[in-house]
C-alpha cells in the first residue's frame, strides 16, 4: 500500500475493465502416420513436429522420393488444398498391419513420454499449438478411429476417419454403427488421382483431403461452414460408382448421408457431400455444431487466465461477463453464430460458493446450422394469363 503522505504527483495504473478476447487458431492439423524414408533428425519418432505451411519442409518426410509410408501422400493432399500449420507425428512401421496399428494408437510410457496418437496431447506444451483437425489417413482402422474419439474429446478437436474395410455402401453404413462421438466424421469411399512415382492412377485417401479442406474452409470462410459441397483439389475421380442426383431421394449418396456417412460426389469438380457427425445427441448432429461449441469453449477459457487469482469483486465479475458478451456480439455480427449470451446466476453463486473462491458463469449459444434440405413448392396457376392482354 502506498505511503499516506507524498508531496508531489503519483500515478496509479488501473487495470480494471474488459479484455479483448482473441479467437483460437482453429486450422491446426494433427497428422499421425508412417514415413520410413524420412529424415529421422527432422522427424524423430513419436515427436510432434510443426510444418508451418512450407511444402519444402514436408519433403524431409520422403528423402528417397518414392512416396513410401502414409505421411508423404497425406502431406501432398493437404498442401493441394492449402498451406496450413500441420503438426506431424511420425510412427514406426510394424512388421505387420497389427503392429503398425498399435504404433499409431500409441501409449504413455513409464517415463511419461507419449507415443502415437497420445503424442497429440503434448503438442500445446511442446509447440505452443493445439491441433484441432485430426486424422491418420490410410491407417485409421476401427481401433484407431475409436482411439481418436477419446483424443478428440481431450483436445476439443474434430477427427475425420474412413470407413475402413468397407467395400460397399452397406458396409460403410454398418461400420458407422461402431461409433457415437460428436467429434468424429466418417468418410466413404476414396478419391483417385495420378501417382507420379508409379505413373498410374491410384486410390487417394479422402481423409487426407478432408483435413486440408477443413483447414482451408476455416481460413477462407470460417469454422461455421461445414466440409460439404466445397471443391476438392488434386483428385481425378472416385474409386466407387455412386449414384448422385441433387433432386432424387433414392440415391447412394442420400442413403449414406441419411446414415451419417459423408460421401464423395462429382458435380462441378469433386466434393465431399455430407455434414453429419457420429453423435448420439441430435444437438450435435452437424459438424459445425460440434466445432462451434468447442471453439467457443476454448476461446472463452483460454482468454481468461488473466482473471484467475485476482481478488474477487463486482468489478472483476462484471468485466469477465461483459468481455464474453462483447465477443459474442462480434461473432454474431460476423455471422459465425446466430447469437449467444453470458450471465451470472445468483442461485449457483451462493455465499458458500464465492467464499470457496469459485465463480460460476453461464452462457448459451446457437450455432449456425447448414442448409441441408432445401425444398421448393411448385404451383400451377392461370392468374398470370391476364398479363397477356394488359398493355
Amino acid at each position: 500500500m502506498p505511503a499516506d503522505y507524498h508531496h508531489g504527483v503519483r500515478v496509479a495504473e488501473v487495470t480494471e475493465g474488459t479484455r479483448p478476447i482473441r479467437m483460437i487458431n482453429t486450422a491446426v492439423i494433427g497428422l499421425v502416420g508412417t514415413a520410413p524414408d524420412a529424415d529421422a533428425a527432422k522427424f524423430p519418432l513419436n515427436t510432434p513436429v510443426l510444418i508451418a505451411g512450407n511444402r519444402a519442409e514436408a519433403g524431409a518426410l520422403d528423402l528417397v522420393g518414392d512416396g513410401n509410408g502414409s505421411l508423404p501422400g497425406a502431406m501432398d493432399a493437404i498442401f493441394d488444398q492449402i498451406a496450413p500449420n500441420v503438426i506431424v507425428i511420425r510412427v514406426d512401421e510394424g512388421i505387420d498391419a497389427a503392429e503398425t496399428t498399435s504404433n499409431v494408437i500409441g501409449t504413455v510410457q513409464a517415463d511419461g513420454s507419449h507415443t502415437g496418437l497420445q503424442a497429440l496431447l503434448t503438442c500445446k506444451a511442446k509447440l505452443g499449438l493445439k491441433p484441432r483437425i485430426l486424422g491418420a489417413p490410410g491407417l485409421d482402422v476401427q481401433a484407431v478411429a475409436t482411439e481418436f474419439e477419446g483424443i478428440a474429446d481431450k483436445l476439443r478437436a474434430f477427427a475425420y476417419v474412413s470407413c475402413a474395410g468397407a467395400a460397399t455402401k452397406e458396409d460403410a453404413v454398418a461400420y458407422r454403427a461402431n461409433f457415437g462421438s460428436k467429434r468424429l466424421m466418417l468418410v466413404w469411399p476414396e478419391f483417385t488421382g495420378w501417382d507420379v512415382a508409379t505413373s498410374q492412377e491410384v486410390e487417394l485417401a479422402a481423409v487426407a483431403r478432408a483435413l486440408g479442406l477443413r483447414a482451408k474452409i476455416d481460413n477462407d470462410i470460417g469454422w461455421h461452414k461445414n466440409l460439404s459441397n466445397v471443391a476438392v483439389a488434386g483428385v481425378t475421380g472416385i474409386n466407387k460408382d455412386l449414384y448422385f442426383d441433387l433432386q432424387a431421394e433414392a440415391t447412394d449418396t442420400n442413403y449414406l448421408n441419411s446414415n451419417e456417412v459423408t460421401t464423395l460426389i462429382r458435380e462441378d469438380g469433386f466434393r465431399f457431400w455430407g455434414s453429419r457427425t457420429c453423435s448420439a445427441d441430435p444437438k450435435f448432429a452437424f459438424e459445425t455444431a460440434t466445432r462451434t461449441g468447442d471453439i467457443l469453449a476454448d476461446t472463452i477459457a483460454e482468454a481468461h487466465m488473466w482473471a484467475v487469482d485476482k481478488p474477487m469483486s463486482k468489478t472483476l465479475i462484471r468485466d469477465i461477463v461483459e468481455g464474453v458478451n462483447a465477443k459474442f456480439r462480434e461473432l454474431k455480427a460476423l455471422g459465425y453464430i446466430v447469437d449467444a449470451h453470458a450471465w451470472v446466476d445468483p442461485d449457483k453463486n451462493t455465499v458458500e460458493v464465492l467464499e470457496s473462491g469459485k465463480l460460476y458463469i453461464d452462457y448459451d449459444y446457437t450455432p449456425i446450422p447448414p442448409l441441408e434440405n432445401l425444398q421448393f413448392f411448385s404451383r400451377i396457376t392461370n392468374d398470370y394469363l391476364v398479363q397477356l392482354i394488359q398493355q
